[in-house]
């Protein structure tokens, strides 16, 4: 039977922790914005005291967690954050509905990064500070931030951390889940620090700094400008916003590894070497066809291939170009990217490169299998035996990935008939909605916004954020019959 008495433990206590988080806001709005102020404080006092509630009338009973009680705790964690992580906005009046509101905090808690918002430069510094924490607390999980303190509450972690991150990979920093998530946290934490510093050294004013510290590292993509990375047109910022942005797409073991000084171990990884040399080759290939189709000079063109390639293959979301605009095969490329993600174990959205990699090479071996249908050949990544367990998970991931995509564009194309290019906007909204990225192509394209996308297809679409970014199964498994039975 399962242990709902644990779940909303867990989420009373997600509520209160949110609530407290919430007053960091306060840094930017106190003195300074009454009405913003107010918000904020309304949304924690109101958050926290649900929180405190349903933690008081949970108190007791089993602490333990098995995998559907770990599985139900980050569904019904995310969506409770979801919501109350609105409050703020709905506090202040500053969109012109609750589905907005929730839109756009479900955008930033899933690291979408795509906006409502059509002015982001009138926003008080409260809010937009709000905003561009959401995207941090969501980029590593607030959950895997609890398990690192569960243990003080008597509660093993180890079930919500698998899933909360349910990708292909397995290795693990260290044996303990408690150890794994705190290290996981200080290198994420510092991360963002160093890149906040670099920032402000680079000419950015400390708030944008912060911000956009933030939402780098979390391969997020709110901006604090309605030009995004456009506006701070200078190679001192947007140089380390991609180095950056390139380092959040790393399996964060694979950077525990480089910062320990185990760059053998680095270098092992398949899955770092595919990423990297997708990279640059399409980095080389599009600053060659951009260099050749606007009038910047080639300094500028890699510039800004390299941050808007990165940004849209790590899932980030920054805009430094209009991709759109340059070459049909330049659209397609980055149409395509949407699909693609970084690395597993990163903040990054997508299906991630390991399932592309393991995908590819079955595929080659299996003109191997069918020369020699009596041999057993077996896939190896990372130099290790991928068990036949794994590849059916990626397998059915892919299939799930791709009916959803084409399922839901179809479901879009619906709700924006009236759209000029129906079609292919709704293409574009699943895609990136799916992917966690941001920006798509036609009428959302890198130069617009979700502003005009129908209440509907609003809700739509972030239902679909909140599926890519739990990576279908946490949340597909609880419509299932098999999860429901006592067995």
């Amino acid at each position: 039977m399962i242990n709902f008495k644990i779940v909303s433990y867990i989420v009373g206590v997600l509520l209160i922790l949110l609530g407290g988080i919430m007053l960091t806001s306060l840094i930017f709005s106190l003195g300074i914005d009454q009405e913003c102020t107010n918000a904020i404080l309304k949304a924690s006092i109101t958050s926290s005291g649900i929180g405190a509630i349903i933690w008081w009338f949970s108190k007791g009973g089993n602490k333990r967690i098995g995998k559907r009680e770990g599985y139900l705790i980050v569904a019904c964690g995310w969506l409770s954050i979801s919501i109350f992580s609105a409050l703020p906005y709905l506090f202040s009046d500053i969109f012109p509905s609750a589905t907005d509101a929730i839109f756009e905090s479900v955008s930033g808690l899933t690291t979408t990064g795509a906006t409502v918002l059509n002015d982001i430069e009138v926003i008080p510094h409260g809010l937009l500070f709000w905003r561009s924490l959401t995207q941090w607390i969501g980029g590593m999980g607030i959950i895997v931030l609890t398990v690192a303190i569960f243990p003080l509450l008597g509660i093993g972690g180890v079930e919500l951390f698998v899933a909360e991150a349910p990708g292909p990979t397995s290795d693990k920093i260290h044996p303990r889940i408690k150890e794994t998530a705190k290290r996981l946290w200080f290198i994420y934490v510092g991360l963002t620090v160093t890149l906040t510093i670099i920032l402000s050294i680079g000419g950015m004013s400390g708030f944008d700094a912060i911000n956009h510290g933030l939402t780098t590292m979390a391969t997020g993509g709110f901006s604090t400008k309605n030009a995004s990375m456009a506006y701070f047109d200078q190679p001192a910022l947007q140089y380390p916003i991609t180095f950056f942005m390139f380092l959040a797409g790393i399996n964060y073991t694979v950077i525990y590894f480089g910062l320990k000084g185990k760059l053998k171990k680095v270098w092992q990884s398949d899955e770092f070497k595919a990423y990297l040399l997708l990279v640059a080759i399409l980095i080389i290939y599009i600053t060659i066809t951009h260099y050749n189709n606007t009038d910047h000079d080639l300094e500028t063109s890699f510039r800004y291939v390299s941050l808007q390639v990165i940004s849209i293959i790590t899932t980030t979301g920054y805009v430094t170009m209009d991709y759109t605009s340059v070459t049909p095969s330049i659209t397609i490329i980055f149409f395509t990217l949407l699909f693609l993600g970084a690395c597993a174990g990163s903040t990054s959205g997508g299906i991630k490169i390991i399932r592309h990699v393991t995908l590819l090479k079955n595929s080659v071996l299996e003109f191997k299998r069918i020369l020699h249908p009596k041999a057993v050949i077996r896939i190896k990544v990372d130099q290790k035996l991928v068990p036949g367990r794994i590849m059916t998970h990626i397998l059915v991931f892919f299939l799930l990935y791709l009916t959803i995509f084409v399922v839901g564009s179809a479901i879009m194309s619906v709700i924006l008939k009236d759209f000029n290019q129906p079609l292919l906007t709704s293409m574009g909204a699943v895609a990136t909605s799916l992917g966690n990225v941001g920006p798509a192509i036609a009428e959302l394209g890198p130069m617009d916004n979700f502003s005009s996308i129908p209440a509907l297809g609003k809700w739509f679409l972030l239902f679909i954020m909140l599926l890519g970014r739990l990576e279908l199964f946490t949340i597909l498994i609880i419509f299932t019959p098999y999860f429901w039975r006592m067995n």
